[in-house]
């Protein structure tokens, strides 16, 4: 075997899509007149950016991975999204010299 010159990197999806199973054959023509075909058990795609696509079965369930959000929730929101704690600067005493410590 050949070897080759970089090692491996992990990668991820870059966008957040949702997406239903097919349940029979669907063939539609995009805004810019694409025609995309699919079938029973292939996926219908909607991208953040409202194009749809079609992916087959076997490349759309070894790329995505469900997140478990509601399907009637599609996008994240910041509503949903869990707090995040608030970092507090570290609290500094210092000696006032009166033998009691304060707060710097």
């Amino acid at each position: 075997m050949k070897r080759m010159a970089s090692e491996w990197t992990t990668y991820r999806t870059r966008f957040l899509i949702t997406a239903k199973q097919l349940d029979e054959p669907l063939t539609f023509v995009d805004s810019i007149g694409r025609e995309h075909s699919g079938q029973k058990g292939d996926y219908l795609v909607l991208s953040s950016d409202g194009s749809r696509r079609i992916a087959p079965r076997e490349i759309f369930e070894d790329v995505y991975v469900p997140m478990g959000r509601a399907a009637a929730d599609p996008w994240p929101s910041l509503a949903n999204a869990p707090s995040t704690p608030t970092l507090q600067p570290p609290i500094r005493r210092r000696s006032n010299g009166s033998g009691r410590d304060c707060i710097a």
